[in-house]
Parts: structure tokens; C-alpha cells; sequence
């Protein structure tokens, strides 16, 4: 059976339901916002049902090498930013990264009073943006073609920036146009992950502090705030992935042989849950870690476990190396106890050396919203600085998990 416009409004209930049960839409204006605003109007072309589930991208656009360079956001990740953003009737907003459909949320929720910029570097998705808000009924929002690094200093000051491209840095425009109380919802891009930060204005310093963060996935951003992770192959399947800032180094020979060597197992009595949580404090509270990456291909043929797909730290250390699995084991509150795997002449050691890092979160910080995260802008003074941090274009940033 083919769905019908007519059919649009049970689809959004059901979504916007989904997500309140999820505990992803928290508040009554997001979730007014979501019921109302035509999600099919920025995504022509597409099966309705595909345009209101929550987990799916939509109207990619793809460059020549085949990458994506903009989609419009599954509504999920757009419910946890407008969360994030706690925006409120009357606020003035700038949206980085358009597709139409989040403007609009935003242009619903702000009201008559408020207002809303939405900018992108490509002709293209700024045509079908302005289109799509002209379909929504929401020509109201302005919709500017420009290099978003640099802002639109037109419309500022903005109480929100909302980020919706993974940002390697955060430009001094953004922060010059912000006003002194505003908030910065960005999927920052750091040790070869990406967090969706939302970031205040701390008094009296020019220091940003996270009020809360959550994982989030986001095509990266382009034109002059671009940056490039770098990815080293081990084989033509397996790789890791690091910073681009990074200074490690590999013997990339030494752990292609590891691979092909009899996994060593061990577990940690410890549960398997917010992984996301655990992926952060191994990255930033310790040794320096690259992501270890695979292709389906070296999952099917066992080279390394399948919960290398997405990515996950790796504790190398010279010729072996050590990554996070799970296993079911119902004596654990979530059901799935945390392991790792190790390859290579010293598994045993650099196995347990992980497995002591995983059980020292379990017990310090199994928790939501551990870290505490702050950036720091040029030229600010960073001598002080505790706990991991790093060096960025245009300020550092710190996570402290004291």
C-alpha cells in the first residue's frame, strides 16, 4: 500500500511518541514542534513511512568519492539537539548546516517573536532547504548560501548556534556572534569520535562549559573550518583511525602479524552499558588510544570482532594491541558483561592493562555525563590545565574526569 500526504500526521504522532518513550524528546515545545511541522515537505521524493522513522537520513547528497556531504538528520538526533539547545519563544537562532526541516523546528518553536538563520556552504542544499520551508509554510526563516565558518554576522547576536555538521574546532565567529549568556549545541570532532556538546558562556572568563553531551554522527563540515582525520591501514580491512592532530605512531607490520595471531580473551565482571561513556573515558583518560575500525569483511571472515564495525578503542602497544567486546551474562544489570580481546606476543599484559582502565569507570564513574568538558579559546591561558586536552585551531579542549 502507498502512503498518502493525508497519512503524514499519524506518522508524526508515532514518531513523536517513539521518541518520548525513548526519553529523547523531554519537553511539550519539542514535542509541539515534531507534531506539527511536515517532515516529508524537506525530503520530496522520499516513502513516507522512510520519512518518519526515527533512526533514518534522508535526501543524501554524495561527492565523487562517494561520501556523504549532507543529509537531512534522523529526527532522533534532531530531538536531542533542539533538547540540548533549550530553546525557548523569542530566542534568536543560527543554524549551521542546512536541510530545511530542523529550521523549521526551530522557526515553530521560536514563534512570532523569534527568529531563525539557517546557513550551508552548497548552493545546492540551501536551494532545496529554501524550498522545503517554502512548502512547510515557513519563508520566514532566512536562508543564507556562505561559508559557515565564518558565521552570519548579519543576523547576530544569536541566543543559540546550533551545529548540525561535525566541526573539528569552533571558529571565533561563532563565539563574537553568541550573546553572553548563549548556548552552542556542536558535534565536535575529537580523538577520533564525534560528541554532540552542548556549550555555555562561563562568567567572567571566556572559557565555554558543557552543560551535557551525548553521542551523535554527523557528516563532517566543509569549506575553511574542514579537517581530516587521519586513517592508518593495517590491512586493506582493518584500520585505525586517529585525530588529526595526533602524533602516534605504528608498526603497522608488527600488528598486521598480530592479527593473524590466536585471540586472547579476558573479562572484566563489569556491565556492558553506555558504551558510549565507557568509548570516551578510555579515549581521554589515559594512554593516547586510535579508534580500531574494520570492514564487514574482516567481521565475516572473524578477523576481528563485530563490535569493531562502528569502531572502538584500541590499547596498542608496540606489536599487540587490545580492544572492547561483550558477551551475554545475566548476572550483570544490563545483561551483557565487558570483555576484551587482545592479539599479539604481549596480549596477556596489554589486555589486562584495558580490562583495569574498564573496571576503573565501572566503579568511578558508571554513570551519564562524567566527564566534564570545557574549551578553552585563544589566547587563553591553558598552563593550568588538569586531565586530557588538545590543541585545536583556534582554543583547546579539556576533559577532566577528577
Amino acid at each position: 500500500m502507498t502512503l498518502q500526504v493525508d497519512d503524514a500526521a499519524a506518522l508524526r504522532q508515532a514518531m513523536v511518541a517513539t521518541l518520548r518513550e525513548e526519553g529523547l524528546i523531554t519537553t511539550e515545545d519539542v514535542a509541539t514542534a515534531m507534531n506539527t511541522v511536515p517532515r516529508h515537505d524537506s525530503a520530496p521524493g522520499e516513502p513516507l513511512d522512510r520519512v518518519y522513522q526515527t533512526n533514518t537520513t534522508l535526501v543524501p547528497k554524495i561527492d565523487a568519492q562517494g561520501r556523504q556531504t549532507s543529509v537531512v538528520s534522523a529526527s532522533h538526533i534532531q530531538a536531542i539537539q533542539l533538547e540540548q539547545a533549550d530553546v525557548q519563544p523569542g530566542m534568536n537562532l543560527l543554524e549551521i548546516g542546512s536541510g530545511g526541516y530542523n529550521a523549521a523546528l526551530i522557526a515553530e518553536i521560536v514563534g512570532r517573536t523569534g527568529s531563525v538563520t539557517t546557513v550551508d556552504i552548497d548552493a545546492d542544499v540551501i536551494a532545496r532547504a529554501r524550498a522545503g520551508l517554502q512548502r512547510a509554510g515557513y519563508e520566514q526563516v532566512y536562508v543564507v548560501h556562505a561559508d559557515a565558518e565564518h558565521g552570519v554576522p548579519d543576523h547576530a547576536p544569536y541566543d543559540r548556534i546550533i551545529v548540525t555538521v561535525g566541526a573539528w574546532d569552533i571558529p571565533p565567529a561563532w563565539l563574537d556572534q553568541l550573546t553572553p549568556d548563549g548556548r552552542i549545541v556542536v558535534p565536535l570532532r575529537f580523538a577520533g569520535i564525534t560528541r554532540l556538546i552542548a556549550l555555555d558562556h562561563t562568567p567572567d572568563t571566556p572559557m565555554l562549559t558543557a552543560s551535557n553531551y551525548r553521542l551523535g554522527s554527523f557528516v563532517p563540515m566543509q569549506g575553511d573550518g574542514a579537517a581530516h582525520e587521519q586513517l592508518i591501514a593495517v590491512t586493506p580491512d582493518v584500520g585505525l583511525r586517529l585525530d588529526q592532530n595526533s602524533e602516534l605512531t605504528f608498526n603497522v607490520p608488527a600488528l598486521r602479524k598480530a592479527l593473524n595471531t590466536k585471540a586472547v580473551e579476558g573479562w572484566s565482571g563489569t556491565p556492558f552499558d553506555m558504551p558510549d561513556e565507557l568509548e570516551l573515558y578510555l579515549l581521554t583518560a589515559g594512554p593516547e588510544m586510535p579508534m580500531l575500525h574494520a570492514a564487514q569483511a574482516a567481521i565475516e571472515q572473524g578477523v576481528v570482532n563485530r563490535t569493531v564495525r562502528t569502531g572502538t578503542p584500541a590499547l596498542v602497544r608496540g606489536d599487540t594491541f587490545a580492544y572492547r567486546i561483550k558477551r551475554e551474562n545475566p548476572e550483570t544489570i544490563s545483561g551483557f558483561e565487558t570483555g576484551v580481546i587482545a592479539h599479539g606476543p604481549q596480549a596477556e599484559q596489554v589486555g589486562a592493562e584495558l580490562l583495569n582502565m574498564i573496571r576503573a569507570w565501572a566503579g568511578r564513574y558508571y554513570r551519564r555525563g562524567a566527564a566534564r568538558i570545557t574549551y578553552h579559546p585563544n589566547p587563553a591561558d591553558t598552563s593550568g590545565l588538569i586531565g586530557w586536552h588538545t590543541t585545536k585551531r583556534h582554543g583547546d579542549l579539556a576533559i577532566d574526569w577528577s
